[in-house]
Order: structure tokens, then C-alpha cells, then sequence
């Protein structure tokens, strides 16, 4: 009798590639779309029927269904008539849930646009708008995460990235532009990077954002953590004096440490150090991303390589998550978007 151990050691026999058409196979399962559909309705519909577009809920019944076989529903708040996926990341859109799933499973390792359009059956355009429509509505989700616990912060940069900006846009870049990979003009630190405050509990749940350009000031910690970490919380930093301020006006317990591998007893900050890291090698992988878009692939890293769970969890996740978020992104929208997109 074939056991799991025996699959597990085939598996890992596998070449790289063939592993990854595994793992796109058994997440897009078996499931038909009338299965996914009630994930859709349960998802969105879980605490009652709310309606997507004004928010109301307790005031939604039910209205016929489509030719299409689809449930309508009515507000009677706003009078507009839905169905369950509108206003989400699956509006107006023409694919199959099955589709969104298998897509999932692709961002889950990590691929690349082309290569997920192809496994996809979709353009490359279009792999490239989905990636931020899921994005962003996990940005909706992740906006209520709180830090508890032992939370380690710091900092991390990044050079200013203009791609995306030229083409049918005013936009004029504000210096000489330079190859990709050729280094800062400036040595250290200037506004030639952009700063993001990262944030990290034990429990892997994580806060990061592009913040300011340059240093980090106590300014741009209250904009970033401010109803972020629990008062309860105790904050490991390095010994940047902004942190000082920022916890004593948050009431929030401060351990500060070196640089380095220091340690008092079980507070470190090697935990923050650790993502920094893995959050460089997602980045590279990417060739560039443009600082437009930056904070959407500091989201994703997170759900890759610090949530906890299998990577058939995490996938279930992502698509629950995005399916149960109220977010529409338009292409126009998404090439209008701030070249820096500071906070505040």
C-alpha cells in the first residue's frame, strides 16, 4: 500500500517545474462552479446579507435570478439591485470561478505574469490587473490586522521606481533616468529611497508600508502604527530615538537593542531581521517593482512567507479574503495611481 511518506519522497524527486504544475493542479482541485459560487455567496454573505455597494445590512432580500442562473438581491436602503459578486474582485469579469482558483495557486508560487497568463488560459494584461485586484482587497482585509504580543519593527528601503509612469501620461521623471540595477546617485541614506517601517509579532501577523522618503521621523510612525500595535504589546527597536517618542506617546512597553544579533533575554529583533531579508529576495525576483505598487508586493510577501499555515491554506486564504472584500480595480486606476504613494 502506497503510503503519504512514499508520495512525499517522489514528489521531492520531482524537477522544479514539474513540482509547480503539481502544486497549480491539485489547487485548482476538482471543484465546479456551482461549488465555488457557494464559496462566493458564503464568503461575502457570512455575517447576513450586506449589500457591496452602500453596506447595509438587514435591509437586502432576494430578487429572482438572472438568465444566467445567478441570485439578485435588492437593497432597500439604496434601491440597487446585485448579485454576489458585485463589486468584488470577480466583477465584470468573464472567466470562471475556477479560473480565479487556479490563478491563486499560481501567486501562491510566486510565478511570474506571463507564465501565470499562460497556465491561466488569460492575456498577460489581464494576469497583471488581477494580481492587483487581489491585492488590494487584501489590503482591504489586512487594514483591521492589530500587533499583539512581542512586536520587532524597523526599516527597510528601497530606491525610487518610476516604471509605469510614461506611456500616455504628463508625467516627467524628476532625474536623469539610469539602467536598472545601476546604483543611487547618493551614498546612504537620501531621498533617492523610499522608507518602509515593517512591523512583526510572533504570531506572523505583519504591518509594513511604504512611509517617507529618506529617514523615518516619529511623524511617520504615528501615520504607520498608530491603532496598529496593542497597547498591551511590548515593541523591540533598534536605538532610533523616534521610537522613543513614538512609544511614549502610544503608552507602549520599548526594548530597545544593537544592531545585530543582540538579545535580552527573549526579546531580539532577528524575527524583523529575517523578513527584511526574505522580503529582498521576493523583491529581485521581480526584476524591479515600480514604487507605485510597491506596497501590494510588500502584502503579498507577507502572505507568502510569513503567514502560518500549508501552502493549500494560505491559498484558500488569499482566495476567501479577496473573494469577501469590497474592491473593484479598473485599468484606468491602476495606472493613475500616486508615483510614491506615501502615507498621510
Amino acid at each position: 500500500m502506497v503510503t503519504v511518506e512514499d508520495i512525499l519522497s517522489l514528489i521531492k524527486g520531482l524537477l522544479p517545474t514539474e513540482q509547480s504544475r503539481l502544486m497549480t493542479v491539485l489547487l485548482d482541485g476538482s471543484s465546479n462552479t456551482s461549488k465555488m459560487e457557494q464559496l462566493l455567496t458564503e464568503s461575502r454573505f457570512s455575517s447576513g446579507l450586506l449589500c457591496p455597494l452602500c453596506g447595509c445590512i438587514g435591509h437586502v432580500s432576494r430578487n429572482g435570478h438572472r438568465k444566467d442562473g445567478k441570485q439578485r438581491y435588492i437593497c432597500k436602503d439604496c434601491g440597487s439591485s446585485f448579485v454576489a459578486n458585485t463589486n468584488s474582485i470577480t466583477a465584470g469579469t468573464r472567466k470562471k470561478l475556477e479560473t480565479w482558483k487556479k490563478y491563486v495557486g499560481c501567486m501562491i508560487q510566486g510565478l511570474p505574469v506571463r507564465k501565470t497568463a499562460e497556465i491561466c488560459g488569460i492575456h498577460r494584461n489581464t494576469a497583471f490587473i488581477w494580481r492587483h485586484k487581489i491585492l488590494d482587497a487584501l489590503q482591504n482585509v489586512s487594514r483591521y490586522e492589530k500587533l499583539e504580543g512581542i512586536v520587532e519593527a524597523d526599516e527597510t528601503f528601497f530606491p525610487i521606481s518610476y516604471k509605469g509612469n510614461y506611456k500616455k501620461s504628463p508625467f516627467v521623471i524628476p532625474r536623469e533616468s539610469r539602467k536598472r540595477g545601476k546604483s543611487n546617485r547618493r551614498r546612504g541614506l537620501s531621498r533617492e529611497l523610499v522608507c518602509v517601517p515593517c512591523a512583526i509579532d510572533r504570531s506572523g501577523h505583519t504591518v509594513s508600508k511604504i512611509a517617507t522618503l529618506g529617514r523615518v521621523k516619529t511623524k511617520d510612525l504615528h501615520l504607520m502604527y498608530d491603532g496598529k500595535i496593542s497597547e498591551s504589546a511590548t515593541l523591540c527597536t533598534d536605538k532610533m530615538n523616534s521610537y522613543v517618542r513614538f512609544a511614549n506617546s502610544n503608552n507602549i512597553n520599548l526594548v530597545q537593542l544593537k544592531s545585530g544579533k543582540s538579545k535580552k533575554g527573549i526579546y531580539h529583533i532577528q524575527h524583523i531581521n529575517s523578513y527584511h531579508s526574505s522580503l529582498k529576495r521576493f523583491i529581485r525576483g521581480f526584476n524591479g517593482v515600480a514604487s507605485k505598487y510597491l506596497n501590494n508586493y510588500l502584502l503579498w510577501n507577507s502572505w507568502l512567507t510569513v503567514k502560518m499555515g500549508s501552502m493549500q491554506h494560505k491559498a484558500d486564504s488569499i482566495l476567501k479574503a479577496a473573494l469577501t472584500a469590497n474592491a473593484s480595480v479598473k485599468c484606468r486606476s491602476l495606472s493613475s495611481r500616486p508615483v510614491i504613494p506615501l502615507i498621510g
